[in-house]
């Protein structure tokens, strides 16, 4: 929940104009992402109720808040806008592949965390770059393989 959170507040600082804020929501949000599955497994309380709300949360966090923060601080193009359109809908397409076929100690693409912090690191130091919001994109639905923390 405490990811979720820090997703819908990043999304209500960006909404405000405080985009630096926004992009340090993002970063709490990893935090919290990292600390949950870990807590859970070491808790013995993990459910399939607790994988579904954590993608749901991660698509918030990762996918949604900075795709806006990137489209509030890009100059308006159609590249602009289909790397908007693009990223938070190849990071649901992501997490839904892995919900439906998970994988042991590996991914499947770029994690959506891994696509979602340079964007909101980009957004902290006020920069944008359409491409690199592509190629992020892209990188969660191709089959490579990137080992899990």
């Amino acid at each position: 929940m405490g990811n979720l959170l820090c997703g819908v507040l990043s999304i209500t600082f960006n909404m405000s104009g405080f985009i630096e804020f926004s992009s340090v929501f993002i970063f709490c949000s990893a935090i919290f992402d990292l600390l949950d599955g870990r807590v859970a497994r070491g808790l013995k309380v993990n459910s399939e109720l607790g994988v579904q709300l954590d993608s749901l949360a991660d698509i918030v966090s990762f996918g949604v808040a900075p795709a806006l923060i990137f489209h509030t601080i890009a100059a308006p193009s159609l590249l602009t806008s289909l790397a908007f359109i693009l990223f938070p809908i190849m990071g649901a397409l992501r997490l839904a592949r892995f919900n439906v076929k998970p994988t042991i100690g590996y991914f499947s693409g770029l994690p959506i965390p891994a696509a979602g912090l340079p964007l909101a690191a980009m957004g902290f130091f006020s920069y944008s770059n359409a491409w690199i919001t592509l190629i992020l994109a892209l990188l969660m639905v191709t089959p490579i393989r990137v080992k899990k923390l």
